[in-house]
């Protein structure tokens, strides 16, 4: 409490000559206010681009619908070759990889590994890609690490002794994807805070914000500033809601849980019959799972399909009913779509089980006239449960169906839901960065040196039971980048690094193209965190 600076009012002049002898510090700002404009054309680009393949796709589905049970694995299968053949470090969410990317003791071209510009070209192209084939994706993860990917770039330009860092940078990016791609500002901060931020220097905080707006405002000029899902009409509060809206909570809750442990198990390699094929045989495995995509979509009528925006829409104007399966067939089909290894982001799939939830809790509970904000609920409980932020869940929800009046509600139902979520799985996006972040490091070895060694570079934080630590996974040793140990994806075949202790060197992924030197260069100073 005894600050000096507080002692007496600052001198206006002196503090305005100071800022304008500052002549480096305004370049840098200069360079974060471009780039930030980058970060927002570049969300729109991938808007645009994921627009145009599904409208291909859905009128490919309106002309041929069989041709699907073709078309559809055939582009999974494309898709998941050229990510692990090119750009392991694209494939899934995004959000991981930037919560990896924000570890203070990777190198620069480990962190690149992971985000970088070209990483955000080829996330754009691949997640477009499996749009055009129906796959069950969102653009909302991948958009975080394009634009950490975009950020992140502007390091190079900046002085060596800028308080701009790198950590500063890559959660400024995230959060600005993400409040770009929802047009929900207040969700990027949040989440910036919630989920990539909780070490972040207070000082930086204004850049998060300039970095936001700036994004949002590049945004608007393309899109207009319009609600996400539109508006809702929200009926005086009664008691009668309050069982419709328990229900949706509750079952919100424990679904997400379960999509949250099942997609942990799935990504990091558990070990399971599925994932030994999935090892032996990854690209007829998603050509299975493309197959079976296709036959859900195609059996809810392609309400499965895609994102699932156009759905939740849907039940909000009671546009059309949705399929009693819908929910469970949603679910299923998102998870096979991660699980096949493509980019994509699970926040729209995840929103869209979540109104499916709604609708059929206000359906079969003859509860109609309050359908619309149990839709909301379920949104706003479902995502709280996948992902463990129940903050940034409800915020996004009340942002996308401009939900004020819901305030306390959705906030209650998110924080219940991210309870009960608790009780079943681990945080989702913390685990798959943890079991990345383990990739890194020469912490397991197989006893066996004729099996299989991928999983054992994805099963954090305990080792299965055919590896044997080296190294604590605590170890404050500095990560390794070996070939064997550097793929995202616990598919991709490494070689066996049993009795080889880890180089010194930080080559990329076995099968991908090393990153060129301006995106190596990109994250050329520490990153405080």
């Amino acid at each position: 409490m005894d600050d000096p600076s507080l002692r007496e009012e600052p001198n206006v002049w002196h503090n305005v000559r100071q800022e304008l002898a500052q002549g480096r510090q305004w370049v840098d700002r200069a360079i974060i206010f471009g780039y930030a404009t980058l970060a927002g054309l570049s969300v729109v680009a991938f808007t645009w681009l994921t627009d145009r393949t599904f409208g291909l796709f859905s009128r490919l589905y309106a002309a041929w619908p069989l041709a699907l049970l073709v078309w559809t694995p055939l582009c999974t299968v494309a898709v998941a070759w050229c990510t692990r053949r090119w750009f392991p470090r694209a494939g899934g969410s995004g959000i991981p990889q930037v919560m990896v990317a924000l570890e203070p003791d990777l190198t620069p071209s480990q962190r690149t590994s992971f985000v970088s510009l070209r990483l955000s070209v080829a996330k754009i192209l691949l997640s477009a890609a499996g749009l055009l084939g129906g796959l069950s994706i969102g653009r909302e993860g991948p958009s975080v690490q394009v634009a950490a990917g975009v950020m992140l770039h502007a390091r190079r330009w900046l002085r060596k002794d800028s308080e701009l860092g790198v950590h500063a940078l890559l959660v400024a990016g995230g959060a600005a994807g993400l409040a770009a791609t929802f047009n929900a500002p207040l969700a990027g901060v949040v989440f910036a805070l919630e989920e990539l931020g909780r070490k972040l220097p207070p000082r930086n905080s204004s850049l998060i914000i300039v970095v936001i707006v700036l994004a949002g405002l590049v945004g608007i000029t393309f899109f207009g500033n319009q609600h996400f899902l539109g508006t809702i009409v929200v009926p005086p509060i009664s008691l009668s809601m309050l069982g419709p809206g328990i229900g949706v909570t509750l079952a919100s809750g424990l679904l997400g849980g379960l999509f949250a442990r099942v997609m942990t198990a799935s990504l990091n390699g558990a070990p399971s019959p599925l994932n030994a094929l999935r090892r032996r045989y990854p690209l007829p495995f998603a050509a299975f799972l493309g197959l079976l995509i296709a036959g859900i979509g195609l059996a809810t009528q392609g309400a499965t399909f895609g994102g699932g925006a156009e759905s939740v829409r849907n039940m909000l104007t009671q546009t059309e009913r949705p399929s009693f399966l819908f929910v469970p067939l949603k679910f299923l089909a998102t998870w096979l779509t991660a699980w096949s290894g493509v980019p994509g982001g699970i926040f729209a799939p995840s929103l869209a089980v979540g109104a499916g939830v709604g609708y059929d809790v206000a359906y079969y509970s003859q509860n109609m006239t309050i359908l619309a904000p149990l839709i909301a609920l379920g949104m706003a409980a479902f995502l709280a449960a996948v992902t463990q932020a129940p903050l940034t869940a409800f915020i996004i929800v009340m942002e996308m169906v401009d939900g004020g009046a819901m305030v306390l509600s959705l906030m209650a139902a998110a924080m219940v839901a991210a309870m009960l979520s608790r009780l079943i799985s681990r945080p989702l996006y913390p685990a798959l960065a943890g079991a990345m972040y383990l990739s890194l490091q020469p912490a397991y070895v197989v006893r066996d040196s004729r099996e299989d060694n991928s999983h054992a570079l994805h099963s954090a934080p305990e080792a299965p039971s055919d590896i044997a630590p080296k190294a604590a996974p605590g170890s404050s040793a500095a990560p390794s980048s070996s070939p064997a140990e550097a793929s995202a994806d616990p598919s991709v075949p490494l070689p066996n690094t049993a009795a080889a202790q880890p180089p010194a060197s930080t080559a990329p992924p076995e099968g991908s193209t090393s990153e060129d030197a301006d995106t190596a260069g990109a994250a050329g100073d520490s990153a405080p965190k």
